[in-house]
């Protein structure tokens, strides 16, 4: 499977970047990119799995693509279309352009071109092309469940932490800290940040044993304050009261797929893929800023916090997640056989693939030779 974390250094020698685009005008192009997704879905009714799945595919993205080539809002429908079929939620194309339509200016909406149900779905080809067909995605928003239900103290105040710790979840989707790391990290870090915030503090949990520093011991192996400070900050730079000047325009971008086809846009070669995410260089911040002024509301879903059939109250053989220091010799990549410190031997034979990227040997015909009688049809059904 791909490895999808990358180091700080990467996301500053993105193809956007290298095409031009300066570093905090990146991070603004994907802040937008994945509240419009949010926005969308939450208009569409869909849930916050598939708009979480719809942003990080969005991130990953334009780690192999420029914002100058491929417009963030077509890319914005792409993501949440490609999505909703994943998670199970699927919406025809033709609605989720109809929503976008209402949300976007005139001016935004010009670079779906003249037919924008062609463009989203031609670029949807290159989407799965890009993500190398890896369509699951975990969410911190299951762990951040997990964990808060072993931590012990007042009700009420728990509630108020798990929901803070929720809204910096469904905030943080607006920052590539997806793209540095694990929910399960996370998660652990937003549970942090909100009990500093609301000043919930854990003394006592399930499951704790003598070895156990802190509470995510249990469930995160050697995660250090700084990592966790570092998530935390990023999650409240977005917070911070921009200047008074007025943001630089969108980048010019090339015209729609009539007059230059997507297919043809796609041979850009991807940033370096980390291979031992190792915070060499942690921030230099050691306290938490003080809470927001406003943090939207988004109340966590009443299934999910009265749902206990998956929790039997022993809390001490949850399966713990090492921090990404890079695999031992033995153990496969993330994502793959072993399940972690569950101490099933790893499998053998020949080491994982190492993926690459590379353009497409027929890029105008899709993923299928001509001559072939394979198309996108086979797959998808007519929106």
């Amino acid at each position: 499977m791909p490895n999808w974390y990358y180091e700080k250094k990467d996301l500053r020698n993105t193809p956007s970047i290298r095409d031009g685009i300066d570093f905090e005008a990146e991070r603004r192009y994907r802040k937008e990119g994945a509240r419009f997704i949010m926005q969308t879905g939450t208009s569409m009714g869909l849930g916050h799995n598939t708009v979480a799945t719809g942003v990080v595919y969005f991130h990953r993205f334009y780690m192999f693509h420029s914002f100058k080539t491929f417009p963030r809002y077509v890319t914005s429908c792409c993501c949440l279309f490609l999505a909703g079929k994943v998670e199970e939620t699927p919406k025809k194309c033709k609605d989720i352009i109809k929503t976008a339509r209402s949300l976007l200016t005139d001016q935004k909406f010009g670079s779906f071109g003249d037919d924008p149900k062609e463009e989203v779905m031609t670029l949807e080809r290159i989407l799965l092309q890009t993500i190398k067909f890896d369509l699951q995605v975990e969410h911190p928003y299951s762990f951040l469940v997990k964990y808060a239900k072993c931590l012990k103290g007042d009700s009420a105040k728990l509630q108020k932490m798990v929901q803070m710790a929720w809204n910096f979840v469904n905030d943080s989707l607006s920052t590539t800290v997806s793209l540095q790391w694990e929910p399960e990290i996370i998660a652990v870090a937003l549970i942090y940040l909100a009990s500093k915030l609301s000043k919930f503090t854990v003394a006592d949990w399930i499951g704790k044993q003598p070895e156990h520093l802190k509470w995510w011991d249990m469930f995160v192996q050697n995660v250090t304050m700084e990592i966790l400070e570092d998530i935390c900050h990023q999650v409240l730079d977005l917070y911070q009261q921009p200047n008074n000047e007025s943001p630089p325009d969108s980048p010019p971008q090339l015209p729609p797929s009539k007059a230059s086809p997507p297919m043809k846009r796609a041979n850009i070669s991807p940033v370096t893929i980390k291979s031992s995410p190792t915070p060499t260089n942690p921030p230099p911040k050691t306290s938490v800023p003080p809470p927001p002024i406003d943090i939207e509301a988004n109340p966590i879903p009443k299934h999910i916090t009265t749902d206990n059939s998956s929790h039997s109250g022993n809390y001490g053989n949850y399966p713990i997640y090492p921090l990404h220091q890079g695999p031992p010799p033995s153990q496969p990549p993330h994502g793959g056989p072993p399940p972690y410190n569950s101490g099933v031997p790893p499998p053998s034979g020949p080491p994982p693939q190492v993926w690459q990227h590379f353009a497409h040997p027929h890029p105008n015909s899709g993923y299928y030779p001509p001559g072939s009688t394979g198309g996108r049809n086979n797959y998808y059904p007519p929106q």
